[in-house]
């Protein structure tokens, strides 16, 4: 299934997704990942974009950003990109590529998963056995909502003010989020829509944003359209048919099952 096209609207939350290239690591010491948070700091400044969750895996970087002004968002990470590779071609003597091609990225219907993706980023250094707890992986924005460690990476995003009055009414709401197991199901969805690049959000949702951008958000019906056929008192042949459409439908289905990417 081809990904739609890329949409950029302000004010929108965005799951951003950026691989090494073939799935090499991208972060090699404390170094890394600390000059890579200053300049997604300093970037998101540059580019009026609200940062308000990340992770930083050695292969992988997954942003959840509101953009405040049109293009906020690939200007942001098009200067980051450009200062990291050179950075790290720099400091490690080594030329060529550092990511796999351009970053991924979906809409987000903030009031239905804005939280949720919260939870799928910040989530996927125990997915990956990386810590022990989450609160023991220094490189993501899990501290900054679940304890008094501010980072000044983040700004806040309205529901996440909302879950409390105080910093510390607010770390303890949150970390309740994390009580339960995310539902398979629900993951999968979260990374198919990063992989096609579609919206993720209810028809409602959907609606909003086609109408805003005045483009196709929800991908084609598989398969050819069908034609216009006589129809006939064959009873028993016209049940055979809509046993035939079923089967194709769950065939369907099942080729449009996505397997979710390494790590995300």
């Amino acid at each position: 299934m081809p990904r739609l096209p890329r949409l950029n609207l302000i004010d929108i939350p965005q799951h951003i997704v950026q691989v090494g290239h073939n799935n090499l690591p991208c972060f090699f010491d404390d170094e890394d990942y600390l000059f890579y948070l200053a300049s997604l700091r300093s970037a998101a400044d540059q580019y009026r974009v609200e940062v308000h969750a990340y992770v930083l895996l050695p292969n992988m970087i997954q942003i959840i950003a509101t953009p405040r002004v049109p293009e906020g968002i690939p200007s942001m990470m098009q200067s980051l990109g450009r200062r990291y590779v050179q950075f790290v071609n720099h400091r490690y003597r080594r030329s060529g590529t550092l990511w796999a091609g351009r970053y991924k990225s979906s809409l987000i219907d903030s009031d239905a998963y804005l939280l949720t993706c919260y939870r799928y980023v910040e989530l996927r250094p125990l997915y990956l056995g990386l810590a022990d707890s989450l609160g023991a992986y220094t490189w993501s924005s899990f501290n900054h909502h679940a304890s008094s460690e501010a980072s000044d990476v983040i700004t806040d995003h309205r529901l996440y003010l909302e879950l409390g009055e105080t910093p510390r009414a607010r770390a303890e709401a949150y970390r309740k989020l994390f009580r339960y197991r995310f539902d398979r199901r629900l993951l999968e969805y979260i990374a198919e829509t990063i992989k096609l690049g579609q919206v993720l959000g209810g028809d409602v949702f959907k609606d909003k944003i086609e109408q805003i951008a005045n483009q196709r958000v929800r991908p084609l019906k598989r398969g050819r359209p069908k034609k216009n056929v006589k129809k006939t008192s064959a009873k028993p042949t016209a049940r055979l048919s809509e046993n035939r459409e079923s089967g194709a439908d769950r065939n369907d289905k099942k080729a449009a099952a996505i397997e979710m990417e390494p790590g995300i």
